[in-house]
């Protein structure tokens, strides 16, 4: 957000402020990235373009920068992806976007942004508490999610009160119906490695995870402890 890197909390977007981090003293995109990949070789990176989510800008520059500067990490970018005039072509080719619920005003963007895309994309179920955001049929029908999809609770992104695994259930539920499942990622309020390890027992594919590497609670060791498992 505004050139820095910030501690998201709980959705509260209007209160986020530069990220304090016992892993650098920047707040400073690159300093960040490179002190994350000092804690552990991360192959694949998030990122979420606020300003562009909240429409008062973008970061363009400063992540084809970053995506060129690690040409071999996986960079997943929501950049608040509306419509499908969208230009892929100013990103780097090792970015693979997130299309995020909360952006889509119906189905029917859903649906030519889906075929712009080729499904080639994340798709990012995100609800803020009880409320679920964007079309309702893409939180109650499988047949429209892509390969990977996310569950994102935002009211619990930096909250540190654990990862929302009723969320995760119903969209496990919800993936059995697919022919070919998508790969189930978790979003929101992982406070440690012991978190990891119950979603990965209820077959999530992966985390996303910042707070806990910023504030020390997930170290170097047990990210490499946990990759051995």
């Amino acid at each position: 957000m505004q050139g820095q890197v910030v501690h998201a909390r709980m959705g509260e977007r209007e209160h986020y402020r530069p990220i304090v981090s016992s892993l650098c003293v920047s707040s400073k995109p690159l300093y960040v990235l490179e002190a994350l990949l000092g804690l552990y070789p991360f192959n694949k990176l998030y990122i979420a373009d606020l300003d562009a989510i909240q429409g008062s800008g973008n970061h363009i520059e400063c992540i084809n920068q970053l995506a060129t500067t690690f040409p071999t990490i996986q960079f997943w970018l929501d950049a608040g992806i509306r419509n499908d005039t969208f230009s892929i072509e100013s990103y780097a080719k090792n970015i693979c976007f997130i299309i995020g619920s909360e952006n889509i005003p119906h189905l029917a963007t859903y649906k030519v942004i889906d075929q712009k895309f080729g499904g080639q994309y994340i798709l990012s179920l995100d609800a803020k508490g009880p409320q679920i955001l964007g079309p309702l049929a893409l939180h109650h029908d499988s047949s429209y999610w892509p390969d990977n999809v996310v569950g994102m609770q935002l009211s619990q992104v930096g909250s540190g009160l654990g990862a929302n695994t009723k969320l995760m259930h119903r969209l496990q539920i919800l993936n059995q119906s697919r022919s070919m499942p998508s790969r189930l990622y978790a979003a929101g309020g992982v406070r440690n490695i012991s978190d990891c390890a119950q979603l990965r027992q209820k077959e999530v594919s992966g985390v996303l995870v910042a707070t806990a590497l910023h504030n020390g609670a997930i170290s170097s060791d047990d990210l490499a402890a946990f990759h051995r498992q």
